[in-house]
């Protein structure tokens, strides 16, 4: 544990100035202030509609999940998948991070652990900001109602099924951006697996779950058929196997280069 904890340490000194950092806790602070700044500022319009206070947080909620959920939260997860592997791609060094007195799989572990925790703080502040942004609006105009209706329980299940579903994807392009070094593989694999994905998911593909890249398409939409209560479904199901089976392949992928 001591050995996992000075890995984590590391991985966050190493990173803590990157892209992949920053961006998930920019993502959600600009998604969350332009779909406030939308309704706020479009709010004649949204209150002649007369939505109840629950049908209006489900309005917000959606404007900032369908954004986030089916494109801006894959593309972080490549692209932060590519960005951790990359540091030591890029500084060639796998070999003299395994020549440290730590054990190898802690090492390795933290490597990934350390991208989960980019993935949930990126999702929690989504869902922090946006109750703490929809409380705003109704502070700023009174009109909507926000503090009539706490949707505290469906914004917690919905989250937390994102994040489970997000795991799949993560280990697919974690093992990808380990085998390869550069920017175009990992990123076009990527590409082409999201797109996949929204097509299988979209087009009512039965075995769409089997598809890493679809899974928080798949959480999306049943948010939209008001299916989101139940939180381990297949694809969730689906997500966390590809995310352990993979974590393993991993393991080796990196024993193997750590001695070449």
């Amino acid at each position: 544990m001591h050995a996992l904890l000075i890995s984590l340490q590391s991985e966050f000194y190493k990173s803590r100035k990157t892209l992949a950092f920053w961006a998930s806790i920019l993502l959600p602070l600009t998604i969350c202030s332009l779909v406030t700044a939308a309704f706020y500022f479009k709010s004649e319009k949204i209150l002649a509609q007369l939505y109840s206070p629950p049908v209006l947080w489900m309005n917000y909620i959606g404007s900032i999940m369908g954004i986030m959920g089916s494109l801006i939260l894959p593309f972080y997860v490549i692209f932060m998948a590519f960005s951790v592997n990359n540091i030591e791609h890029k500084n060639d060094t796998w070999k003299s991070l395994f020549a440290q007195p730590l054990n190898k799989f802690s090492i390795y572990a933290a490597k990934y652990i350390y991208a989960v925790l980019l993935i949930f703080i990126c999702l929690f502040l989504f869902f922090a900001l946006s109750l703490a942004f929809g409380h705003l609006l109704h502070v700023l105009n009174n009109d909507y109602k926000f503090n009539d209706y706490s949707p505290l329980d469906f914004l917690s299940t919905i989250y937390t099924r994102l994040f489970l579903s997000s795991l799949g994807m993560l280990s697919v392009q974690f093992i990808i951006s380990l085998i390869w070094s550069d920017f175009l593989k990992p990123m076009g694999i990527g590409f082409i697996g999201l797109i996949a994905g929204i097509i299988a998911v979209t087009k009512g593909w039965e075995y769409a779950y089997f598809i890493p890249y679809g899974h928080a398409t798949m959480v999306i939409s049943t948010r939209k058929e008001g299916a989101a209560g139940e939180i381990f479904t297949q694809e969730i199901y689906a997500s966390l196997i590809y995310a352990a089976v993979l974590f393993l392949v991993g393991y080796f992928i990196v024993i193997k280069k750590s001695v070449k």
